[in-house]
């Protein structure tokens, strides 16, 4: 009898950091349609952490492994595999079963990462292979591992939803993974940006990644007012607001008549949504993207030249 090999994995059995441990968990074999991969990297996202804490909208289904982001090889493949060989790069999308289309309260099938299925803390996991996309040869392991959730939900808040295009002007709030890289897809979309962090050595780096101005929300608390000054009155056609209850407001007083404030994250408290309906704002929350929506963003890494504007954005979000 062939002997079992044995690999590592972090399992979060309970909430609290205490709860995250590190155990030998069985390689697992592959079905017929299904791929085996070695992971290669994996990122951390603001998600992860309310995850582990307790905080997360939604209660994780433990034991579970967490993480929501990697990137992988294909070290091996089931008889009907037909899309991935080993050796292959790739990329496990982060909503397992949601392949196109918006979101939608029938969501059977969808599984989310370290929610309701693992996540990516793990060496060797098994993967359908219609849950996996091939990664850009312009993108690094660790480059890729960003795009499946931060990137995905980035995506679908400015390009999917949003329809930001040349000449727009897009408001990104702080210099979280999602806002770097809303920062990076308008700027290639062809829109202007305006940036917002409380940090001033923050906002110079966005503004050397392309943001044309930087405003300091704790220098300035009433920072929509900057935002109109900077639009000459007329306000942004885009927000990606990143926060939710506590700056909707300001986002839609910084919002031009018409435009789109698009909500990522977990809203908490209640906004009265009478301003946006009488200024024909569209209010949208945004729950991450589908591999259409990632496999679309991966597309563009590999136009866009050798993915350098898009690199620069992944790196930052672990040194901002």
């Amino acid at each position: 009898m062939a002997e079992k090999r044995v690999a590592k994995a972090f399992v979060l059995n309970e909430i609290g950091y205490d709860g995250l441990v590190e155990i030998a968990r069985e390689v697992p074999s592959v079905g017929p349609t299904q791929i085996l991969v070695e992971m290669r990297a994996a990122s951390l996202n603001f998600r992860d952490l309310k995850i582990l804490k307790g905080v997360y909208a939604v209660k994780p289904d433990l034991p579970i492994v967490p993480l929501s982001d990697g990137s992988a090889q294909v070290v091996d493949t089931g008889v009907e595999v037909s899309r991935f060989k080993a050796g292959d790069r790739v990329l496990p999308i982060y909503m397992e079963g949601w392949y196109s289309g918006p979101a939608t309260k029938d969501r059977r099938g969808w599984k989310a990462k370290a929610a309701d299925v693992d996540g990516t803390a793990i060496q060797y996991a098994v993967y359908e292979q219609e849950d996996i996309l091939p990664i850009p040869a312009s993108l690094s392991y660790e480059d890729a591992a960003c795009l499946p959730c931060a990137g995905a939900t980035a995506w679908q808040a400015l390009v999917y939803v949003g329809q930001v295009k040349t000449g727009d002007t897009v408001l990104i709030m702080g210099s979280g993974g999602v806002s770097v890289l809303g920062l990076q897809i308008a700027k290639m979309s062809g829109a202007r940006v305006i940036a917002t962090s409380s940090d001033d050595a923050k906002l110079q780096r966005l503004v050397d990644m392309g943001a044309s101005d930087g405003i300091n929300y704790k220098k300035n608390p009433n920072w929509e007012e900057d935002v109109l000054r900077l639009t000459s009155g007329r306000g942004v056609d885009l927000v990606l607001d990143v926060v939710g209850a506590a700056t909707i407001g300001q986002s839609m007083r910084a919002t031009k008549d018409g435009g789109y404030v698009g909500i990522v994250g977990n809203l908490s408290g209640e906004f009265s949504s009478a301003a946006a309906t009488e200024r024909g704002i569209r209010v949208a929350t945004i729950p991450v993207g589908s591999r259409e929506m990632t496999e679309d963003l991966t597309g563009k890494c590999r136009r866009w030249v050798a993915g350098d504007s898009i690199r620069r954005s992944l790196r930052s979000r672990i040194s901002l």
